[in-house]
């Protein structure tokens, strides 16, 4: 993957993410505050907990960290899989997501 496609790829990864919070806002489902700098997007939930979803351009991955742990993504297959168990990059957002809105919530791409 050339970086040029690697930024593409995580910029849209990022929209797709704060399209759904907006729809969340916007239908009263959650209130999530986002904040986004550059390739780094933060989300603090009601309960003040946060989520946080960064770039890494030089390792060409996607890490996202919360109260439950830390994970690696690496582009495979059309996918971002985390580097440790395969699972799929919108499987456990939607899972951290939930975990911190204590509701089911699902984000996906696109």
């Amino acid at each position: 993957m050339t970086d040029a496609d690697y930024d593409a790829r995580t910029d849209a990864v990022l929209a797709s993410i704060e399209k759904q919070i907006d729809a969340w806002l916007d239908e009263d489902v959650i209130d999530v505050d986002q904040h986004r700098t550059g390739g780094l997007l933060e989300l603090e939930f009601p309960d003040r907990s946060k989520i946080v979803v960064n770039t890494q351009p030089p390792l060409h991955e996607l890490w996202l960290a919360s109260r439950r742990g830390g994970y690696h993504f690496k582009f495979s297959q059309g996918r971002w899989v985390d580097t440790k168990d395969g699972k799929e990059f919108f499987a456990r957002l939607s899972e951290e997501v939930s975990h911190h809105g204590a509701k089911a919530l699902v984000i996906s791409e696109g």
